[in-house]
């Protein structure tokens, strides 16, 4: 079993992904209105796709942080100590995201409870990954 040192918790994981997500939408809503005529449009867009990719790759070249999560001072790690990879942020943000999708969001709910809750504050989408959320800066080699 690996060490999880220093969790974030509910709060401060929610306050990374309200800054996130007003960081994302006016530049995503800026290329929507370029591409499609429209700010914002219903259903799966190309503006979608640049979201996902921030929420993959942002973590992967900047030490486990998005902007939101830099913000708050938070970042995600994984529970073996290593960098967070491509691999890891698919498997945490598709394969969850497919799980909360599939349990029409109860899976979502009880990832709330759980990192309320739980002493290592680690989800569902963190168990698949082998990840969790931590105050601690990354160890810059």
């Amino acid at each position: 079993m690996y060490d999880v040192d220093n969790p974030a918790g509910f709060w401060v994981r929610l306050g990374a992904n309200i800054v996130d997500g007003l960081i994302l939408f006016f530049p995503l809503g800026i290329i929507s209105l370029i591409v499609s005529g429209h700010f914002f449009t219903d259903g799966f867009h190309f503006t979608d796709l640049l979201s996902t990719l921030y929420y993959i790759i942002l973590p992967v070249v900047w030490y486990g942080y998005t902007l939101g999560k830099r913000a708050v001072g938070v970042r995600i790690a994984r529970v073996d100590g290593e960098k967070v990879g491509l691999g890891t942020m698919l498997l945490r943000d598709i394969v969850g995201g497919l799980v909360y999708i599939i349990t029409f969001g109860i899976g979502l709910i009880v990832s709330a409870f759980m990192v309320g809750l739980r002493e290592d504050k680690r989800s569902i989408h963190d168990f698949i990954a082998g990840t969790y959320v931590t105050y601690n800066p990354p160890d810059v080699e």
